[in-house]
Parts: structure tokens; C-alpha cells; sequence
């Protein structure tokens, strides 16, 4: 008998339709806060592989002319819990200098990963910097983070779908769910 990956989810958190809801609010209230912004540029940088899901939905939800572009960065790797290392496995494009920047983030777990990816995109001298995250998990001592546009607050459990994975698995699920422990902890 052939398992689907949906018998691994133990929940739903966040169905097809909250989050087509909530990306679409936030794509509205992003094209209200850059109006005036657009003539500089507006850059929607994903952070492989997760936020590229996320971000295919926002950036349709904008409606502003904007660019896109992609970082890859890794902390995790195979495991369930972040290794504290992050790496750049794939840099920028395009040159981000005056632009405004959002980065389209899947989720915010410890927070560290995101903090050094905002620390190196400042860098580069960017006019502005945003962070647009489909969830932020409410975990123990996470790392301070600006997010100004959030779709959901999400709570302390391994959640995988809309580009969320585990070992590169599940990314596919149209909703946001609840791992069941017995597959992770294999």
C-alpha cells in the first residue's frame, strides 16, 4: 500500500484558502506601502526553496511593477532543527543598490538565519529593507526580527507545505500542516 503525504500530516494549520486570503491582504497592503516607492525599484527577494511558493502568490498579489530574485541560504540541511551555520549556496542576481527590498521569507523559526541574510542584503545599500513572512513560529528565545508583513503566527510545532519541507518532502502541499513526530524522528 502506497503512502500519500498527507497521511504524515497529523493537522491542518493554515488551508488552501486562509492563506490565499491572507498573501492576497498582504500583497494589498505591500502595493499600499510602496505606491510612491516604485520609480526607485522594488526588489521581492525569495530565499530558496520555501519562500518560492510564498512569493509566486505575493508578488501576484502587488500591484506595482517590481523585479525578483533569489537567495539560496541553508542552516538545516536534513535535519529538524536548525544547525546555527548558515551558508550562501546561491547569491543575488541583480544588484539591489537603491531599491527597496522585500524578502519573501516562508518562515521565521530562530530567527538567526534571517537576521544574517539582513545583515549582508544591508550591506549592499539597499534604499529599504522588509520582510515578508507567511509565518513566524512562536518558539523560545527567537532572535529579534522586524517583520512587517506576516501572514500568520504559527504555533511551536514542525510544520511543513506551501514550500515548507522536511528533507525536501512535502513542499508540494497546497496548505500548511502539522508533521506527524513519528516521520521526523525516524
Amino acid at each position: 500500500m502506497q503512502v500519500t503525504m498527507h497521511e504524515d500530516i497529523e493537522s491542518v494549520l493554515y488551508s488552501e484558502e486562509d492563506i490565499a486570503r491572507r498573501v492576497h491582504e498582504m500583497g494589498q497592503a505591500i502595493t499600499a506601502d510602496y505606491a510612491d516607492k516604485a520609480e526607485e525599484g522594488i526588489t521581492v527577494i525569495s530565499v530558496l526553496c520555501g519562500g518560492a511558493v510564498f512569493m509566486t502568490d505575493l508578488v501576484r498579489a502587488i500591484n506595482l511593477p517590481i523585479a525578483m530574485d533569489f537567495m539560496a541560504v541553508s542552516s538545516y540541511g536534513n535535519a529538524a532543527q536548525s544547525s546555527g551555520v548558515v551558508r550562501i549556496i546561491k547569491d543575488l542576481t541583480h544588484e539591489i543598490a537603491g531599491r527597496h527590498v522585500i524578502i519573501a521569507e516562508d518562515i521565521i523559526d530562530s530567527g538567526l538565519t534571517l537576521n544574517y541574510l539582513l545583515d549582508i542584503l544591508a550591506a549592499r545599500n539597499p534604499a529599504s529593507i522588509a520582510v515578508a513572512a507567511l509565518l513566524k513560529k512562536q518558539v523560545p528565545n527567537q532572535a529579534e526580527v522586524d517583520c512587517k508583513y506576516l501572514g500568520f503566527e504559527c504555533p511551536n510545532e514542525f510544520v511543513v507545505g506551501y514550500g515548507l519541507d522536511f528533507a525536501e518532502k512535502y513542499r508540494n502541499l497546497p496548505y500548511v500542516g502539522i508533521l506527524k513526530p513519528e516521520v521526523y524522528k525516524k
